[in-house]
Parts: structure tokens; C-alpha cells; sequence
């Protein structure tokens, strides 16, 4: 059994999510102790009993008796079964952290899985749906037929009532096979993400989502307007859409990312720089532009290929795909803890220098 502690790194939730996506993949079993030990209140949250909950029924997983605020777990996965799946995390649970134990497993399934997911759509200290939709999904579609994410509620803190469909079209099946002929398979016919040099910068986008509580405010074209303002000195073309959307909670964010093409950027290896910002009491409408536009300029300007958000979140797919390498504006301390989480269970080793990160063949 694979043994993780807890408190490695930045002790937080992301060890867990990473354990699970990869347990149920390789179905290694594995026991994690002192959960969300760096955090202010530690075990599991919601959207982390919801994962564990799901996986259960999507590789119909065992694991010890847990809930909200559990320190230890203990998880012993089966095959990952195809189908369609509904999971509701409830209140404003993180719909995107519950992904990162989800969509891994989920990418190589038997045949095509749909799940619909309901909770919360942006929050704090979290990626939105509509960053995982637009920076982190692209890179994803080298190892799929398709994948979709589709919104079709908005969820604001506290309240939440969001929803997404997740559909995957898996293009290769771990089905009966252990986990090194698959990863052969990946290594034989899966481009590598070598994202190691930033391209050149052709646009920005962007979509500001607003409860429709403050549209007579003009929150989202404020929000638009100013970050548009801020980019122009960037000199390429903005393209940000403004939406207002009925929900539960009042609430609302930006999410921008800048598009770059060069010699190994294509369809395949897009490179994506996104940011975000969101709507907070007391704070203006343009303070909340200023907040994204700031972030993406500090990306931009470091010369980056891969931002810091997006950086963790893709540790465990560059393992699936040694020699894989991206250059990123600060190696954080989720990368590294979700590197000791990806050395457990897959063998590989990542290489950090400066700012490169870099997965070595299998050992």
C-alpha cells in the first residue's frame, strides 16, 4: 500500500485529489494521514468527500468511513466503469477541485462518461469552471476522442446551486490492462507537453459572469470596460464576453487568458496564460479588472509558458507522459507537492531547474 503524509509540502487538498485521480487509474491503493494538515481547519472539505464518494461509484472504490473534516483515508480502487454519472457537492463546494480527482481516471475509461456536477462555480483559492474550460481542458484533448465541459448554472459563494456537464470520449482504455501497457501506449502514440519557451503573444480573451442582481449596476461592463483599459498597452486584440446569470448567491469573477502562437505551439500544444479575479464586497468594479489584468501582465512578463495555477494541475498529466517539460514564472508549493503525490505511484521522476519543470522516463 502506498502511504502519503498529509502535511507534505503546503498540506493541503490537493495531495488528496491527486491520490485518488491517480489511485483510480493505476489502481494502487494507497493511506493518507494528517489530511489538510497546513491548513487553518484540516481534513476534508466537501468537494474532497464528494470526490471520494463519486470514485466509489465510478471504480467502485472502498475506502474507511470518512466525512467532512476526516484527517486519515484509506482508498482501494476497482476498474473505472464508463457511463453517466450525477454528484452533487452541495452548497458552494468547489466543482473544480472535485474535477482534479475525477477527469484523470475518467480520460481513460471504457467508453464515454458523462457527468453532471452541481456546486460551486468560482470561489476563493480555486480555479473557476471557466478556467478549467478554456486553459487547462485544451491541453488535456491529446488524450481523448473529445472532452466538453458545458456550464449550464452559474454557483456563487455561500450558496452555490451551480452546474456543469463533464463529457469524455476516452481515445485509450486502461479496461483490463495494468497500468505500464497503458502508459507505454501513451508514451508510443501521445504528443509530450513541452511547453519551455514562451511564443509570441497574438490575443487576449476573456468572460466576466455576474449575478443578475447587479446588472442594473452595469457590474459585468465595468468589470469588462476596465479590463479591457489595462490591457491595451499589451497592443493585441481583447476579446472579453459579459454575462449575467440567475443564482442563488450574489457574486461574479473575471477570468482572462492570453492566446501565444510560435514554432511548437499548435492544437495540440496550445500555450495559455490565464488569470482571475473575483467580485468581493467592497471591492470596485474596476478594482476586480485590475486584480486579473495585474496577474496576467506578471505571467506575461516573465516570460512563462505555463502560468502558476495551471502549473500544479498539470503535474499528473506530464507523469503520464515522461520527457514532457514546461517553464513556468514560479515553482510553487502545490507543484512540488503533487510531484511527491505522482512519484508514488507512477515511476517517474521530475527534474526542477529554476523555473523548468521536467519528468524523466520511467525509472
Amino acid at each position: 500500500m502506498i502511504e502519503l503524509d498529509g502535511s507534505y509540502g503546503e498540506g493541503g487538498g490537493a495531495l488528496v485529489r491527486v491520490a485518488l485521480a491517480l489511485s483510480a487509474l493505476s489502481g494502487e491503493e494507497f493511506k493518507v494521514e494528517n489530511i489538510r494538515a497546513g491548513r487553518e481547519k484540516d481534513g476534508l472539505k466537501a468537494q474532497h468527500v464528494a470526490a471520494i464518494k463519486a470514485l466509489k461509484k465510478i471504480c467502485n472504490a472502498q475506502t474507511n468511513e470518512v466525512d467532512v473534516g476526516s484527517t486519515s483515508l484509506w482508498f482501494k480502487p476497482g476498474k473505472i466503469k464508463s457511463g453517466r454519472y450525477e454528484f452533487d457537492i452541495g452548497t458552494a463546494g468547489s466543482i473544480t477541485l472535485f474535477l482534479q480527482a475525477i477527469i484523470l481516471p475518467c480520460l481513460f475509461a471504457p467508453a464515454k462518461v458523462t457527468i453532471t456536477i452541481k456546486g460551486g462555480t468560482c470561489g476563493k483559492w480555486q480555479a473557476s469552471v471557466d478556467y478549467l474550460q478554456n486553459v487547462l481542458l485544451p491541453l488535456l484533448r491529446r488524450f481523448v476522442e473529445k472532452i466538453e465541459l458545458r456550464i449550464l448554472k452559474r454557483g456563487y459563494y455561500p450558496q452555490g446551486g451551480g452546474e456543469v456537464v463533464l463529457e469524455i470520449s476516452p481515445r485509450f482504455s486502461v479496461g483490463d490492462l495494468t497500468l505500464l501497457p497503458l502508459l507505454n501506449q501513451l508514451n508510443e502514440k501521445v504528443v509530450k507537453i513541452r511547453l519551455e519557451e514562451q511564443g509570441i503573444l497574438e490575443q487576449i480573451r476573456g468572460v466576466v459572469n455576474v449575478s443578475s442582481e447587479l446588472e442594473e449596476k452595469q457590474v459585468a461592463e465595468r468589470i469588462k470596460s476596465a479590463a479591457i483599459n489595462g490591457l491595451n498597452l499589451l497592443k493585441v486584440p481583447v476579446t472579453i464576453r459579459a454575462e449575467y446569470n440567475r443564482s442563488l448567491s450574489i457574486g461574479g469573477e473575471v477570468v482572462l487568458w492570453a492566446v501565444f502562437s510560435g514554432v511548437n505551439i499548435d492544437m495540440i500544444n496550445p500555450q495559455l496564460l490565464g488569470s482571475d479575479a473575483l467580485i468581493e464586497k467592497n471591492k470596485s468594479s474596476e478594482e476586480v479588472a485590475q486584480e486579473a489584468v495585474l496577474e496576467l501582465k506578471e505571467e506575461i512578463k516573465s516570460g512563462a509558458s505555463v502560468d502558476t495555477h495551471l502549473a500544479d494541475q498539470l503535474i499528473p498529466f506530464m507523469g503520464l507522459l515522461p520527457e514532457s517539460i514546461i517553464l513556468v514564472r514560479e515553482v510553487s508549493d502545490h507543484v512540488k507537492t503533487n510531484i511527491y503525490v505522482v512519484e508514488k505511484f507512477l515511476k517517474v521522476q521530475f527534474e526542477i531547474e529554476g523555473e523548468m519543470v521536467r519528468v524523466k522516463g520511467l525509472l
